[in-house]
Formats: structure tokens, C-alpha cells, sequence
């Protein structure tokens, strides 16, 4: 087994000895037990956020696990543990290289359904601090907020370390060699009753995988005028992909307690790797021994919205359909995409949605629209923004008189099979939507300001 110290880092509410059957197993095939760590944080105190842990466990890392300013290491991370060690890879250039060894096990990459259900009283029953004083029953509101669904926290760090000019996770040493596994099962028993379809009972499998992509749509750009920017662009990808390697019969918690022989096999193996060409070999090897498992879970991905003015402030009341174009030029609208909607509770210009793709006949698309409604709540202002049939703007009568707005875009070049594609299973794709925000005129009368 590989001579790197050994980093182990638990999810929200856990601690190191969740890591045990793992320390077990790897003693078993060899692995020097003296340098494995199994790091422990604070998660169920109100005042902490993921990016306090970060700077802790590089503390700790110098204290307590007396690893050297610049000595490389290993981690294997649960849930919450990849946000953590994230956090900690962007905060400073020069950790990319001390990392060698990525191991995420149902990394929470993009938050977890049941986050803001964590901040209830329920929640805060069940799962907050049991020690008597002053965080007695807390369950941890700050590191809730940013594993909530479309949290500003994921969103940002996605930026950093997924979407940077930078290589944060490339095939070759100089970055970490990256692996993420999610269990393919789910919980039984009272515990089923807050899963949902698409997870391993706490995670989406969609927003576990390091390979999200960006989209922006900017309906402030008027395709009449030369020169004019485009309304649909894809954001440039640094990073080699880091796909979802799926571990059968296993859900969030039996992937640390009982994990099997066959992801055993797979962590012994991905701790070996030191090459780009041993990346790839083991990229294929996991896919073609997982394929059947993933074969029978759906095909799931998620979108996180982010809708906001030409000013970059939010925007607030919206909603966003899907829909294509027969031949006859009928619309039919992909129904299932705006079913599964949560809006982050912080900020409600971020939405995250959840698809089956499997049940909205995507591989089949000659064409694909997106409708977008937005709303200022007032008759003195309102939204507007350039669609693909008509340019709309606050003085034309398509304007609606209280604020309200929708328009409509092709973005038909994003099922293209030579660029990167809107829907892609088991990914969490980003949008960036920029609408314009105007005073709206009222008897051709501005109402905001005048002479």
C-alpha cells in the first residue's frame, strides 16, 4: 500500500470513529495503520461554517496529526468531509500538490436534501448537540445553511474549484488524484421515509461527482446589434472528469459501516494510482465493474439556477420551463424538469431542481427551448430580456403593467453531440441567468423618476 499518512474526515454530525470498519479493512490488506488520522470538528454548533473547518483542519493537520508544513497525504472524506477538504484545497494554491489522494465516500459535493430540514425543531431534536451548555439541541445552522440545496457556499466554491482558470483536479501529480463513490441503495424502515428517488438516502447522486459544468444565458444581450455578445455560452472546463463510481446494495451509512469487498477493492486500487495513465486505466476499470449498478438507478441529474439583473442583484420571483417544437410547430413541455424544485431559503435567486431524465424522453430532442418568468412584485419596475422570437422590453405592449414578465430562448445547441450537453446523468450543471431590471412606465408616465 502507498507510504502517504492517511487523513480520515467524517460528515456533518459524525466523528472519527464512524472510520473504524475502514481502519479495519485497510490494516487487513496491508496498509501501515501507525500514520492513518481520523480527523474531528465541531458540525452541531451554530457559529461554525464549512469554510471555520477548512481553516481548522489545516490546524490540526500542523497539531495534532504533526504532519510537516508541505508533507504529502491521503484522505479518504464522508458527506460533509468533501466540502470540508474542498474548502481547504481552495483556500491556498500550494495544497493542490501536497494532496496526492482523493477518496470521497457520498461526498455531500452540492449539499444534501435534507439540510434544511436539519434546521427545524425535528431536526434539531433528533440530530443536534446532546451535551449540556450553551449548544445544547444546536444543530449546526451555518454548516446547514451551506449543505442546504443551491446554497451560496457550493455555488461559490463550485467557482473556485471547479469552474477557475486553474487546475484543481487534473490527471497528473501535480494535482489530487480524485475518486467519488455514492451507494446505489437506500435506507429501510422509519428511516425511508425521508429519502427521496435519486439518492443514497442523504445525497443525490447528481451532486456528488466533481464534474459540473456551466451554463449562462443572458437575455440582456439583443441579437439585432453587431457585435453582440452571446445569449447562450458554455464556461471553460479546467478539470479532468471526476464521474460517480456507484457501490451496490450500499446507502449513506452502510458505505462506512459495512462497505464491502468490491469498493474495498476499488479504495486499495485508486490509493496505488500515480500516473495519469494508471488514472485512466482505473477510470475504466471502475466504470465497466459498476456498470450494471449503474444501469438499474435512473438516469438523475440536477440544475442550480442563479437568476439576477444586469447589476448582479437577484432575482427573486422566477420560474423556468423546458420545451421543445414539433414539426408542426407545436410546444410540448418537458413537464417533469420543474417538478422537483427547491429554492435556497438564504437567497431565492437560487434554485436547485432535480430531474429524472428517463421520464422526459431526452435522447430523442430535435430541439429545446427554455421559457423564463420572472416577476418584480411592483407596477413601478419590472424584468425584461431579449428572447429568440421578439425583443421585449419595458415600453413595447408585450410589458405586462405589474412587473410581471416571460420570454422564451432556444437553446437548442446545448443537446449538440460535439459541445457539451444541457442534460447529462448524474451531473449537477449550473445556470447562470442574467435578465434586465427597468422602471416600468405607466400611462407613458415614468413612475420611478421625473421632472
Amino acid at each position: 500500500m502507498p507510504a502517504n499518512p492517511l487523513v480520515l474526515v467524517h460528515g456533518y454530525s459524525g466523528d472519527a470513529a464512524a472510520f473504524k470498519p475502514w481502519e479495519s479493512i485497510l490494516r487487513a490488506r496491508g496498509y501501515d495503520v501507525t500514520p492513518i488520522h481520523g480527523c474531528n470538528y465541531r458540525s452541531l454548533t451554530n457559529e461554525v461554517t464549512i469554510r471555520d473547518l477548512a481553516e481548522g483542519f489545516d490546524r490540526a493537520l500542523k497539531v495534532r496529526a504533526g504532519l510537516g508544513a508541505g508533507e504529502p497525504f491521503d484522505a479518504i472524506v464522508h458527506s460533509t468531509g468533501m466540502l470540508v477538504i474542498r474548502a481547504w484545497l481552495a483556500a491556498y494554491t500550494d495544497r493542490r500538490q501536497r494532496l496526492k489522494h482523493l477518496i470521497g465516500l457520498a461526498p455531500a459535493s452540492f449539499g444534501s436534501p435534507l439540510a434544511h430540514k436539519g434546521r427545524s425543531w425535528m431536526g434539531a431534536l433528533f440530530k443536534g448537540n446532546k451535551q449540556l451548555g450553551p449548544d445544547f439541541l444546536e444543530a449546526g445552522d451555518r454548516i446547514l445553511d451551506d449543505l442546504e440545496l443551491g446554497s451560496r457556499f457550493t455555488w461559490d466554491l463550485a467557482h473556485q474549484d471547479m469552474l477557475g482558470s486553474e487546475t484543481f483536479y487534473g490527471p497528473t501529480k501535480r494535482t489530487p488524484y480524485v475518486f467519488v463513490f455514492c451507494g446505489a441503495g437506500g435506507y429501510s424502515g422509519i428511516r425511508k421515509l425521508a429519502e427521496e428517488p435519486g439518492t443514497d438516502g442523504v445525497v443525490r447522486w447528481a451532486g456528488c461527482a466533481l464534474n459540473t459544468r456551466k451554463i449562462v444565458l443572458d437575455l440582456t444581450v439583443d441579437p439585432s446589434r453587431s457585435g453582440a455578445g452571446k445569449r447562450v455560452a458554455v464556461e471553460a472546463w479546467n478539470n479532468t472528469d471526476i464521474p460517480l463510481v456507484p457501490v451496490a446494495a450500499r446507502n449513506h451509512g452502510t458505505i462506512l459501516s459495512d462497505p464491502g469487498s468490491e469498493l474495498a477493492d476499488m479504495v486499495e486500487s485508486a490509493l496505488k494510482v500515480n500516473s495519469a495513465a494508471s488514472y485512466d486505466a482505473w477510470r475504466s476499470m471502475s466504470a465497466a465493474r459498476t456498470s450494471s449498478t449503474l444501469a438499474k438507478m435512473g438516469k438523475w441529474q440536477q440544475f442550480v439556477i442563479r437568476a439576477r439583473d444586469e447589476r448582479g442583484d437577484p432575482v427573486s420571483d422566477y420560474n423556468v420551463q423546458l420545451f421543445t417544437c414539433t414539426a408542426r410547430g407545436r410546444e410540448r413541455e418537458m413537464r417533469p424538469f420543474d417538478l422537483d424544485v427547491h429554492t435556497y431559503q438564504a437567497d431565492p435567486s437560487m434554485r436547485c431542481f432535480h430531474v429524472n431524465l428517463g421520464s422526459m424522453r431526452v435522447d430523442t430532442l430535435e430541439n429545446l427551448w427554455i421559457r423564463v418568468m420572472a416577476s418584480s412584485g411592483s407596477r413601478l419596475v419590472g424584468y425584461h430580456g431579449f428572447g429568440s422570437h421578439d425583443a421585449v422590453s419595458p415600453d413595447t405592449p408585450s410589458a405586462s403593467s405589474d412587473g410581471k414578465w416571460d420570454g422564451e430562448l432556444d437553446i437548442s445547441s446545448l443537446i449538440d453531440d460535439t459541445g457539451v450537453q444541457f442534460f447529462y446523468p448524474f451531473t449537477t450543471t449550473l445556470i447562470e441567468l442574467t435578465l434586465n431590471r427597468e422602471p416600468l412606465p405607466l400611462d407613458g408616465v415614468n413612475q420611478v423618476c421625473w421632472f
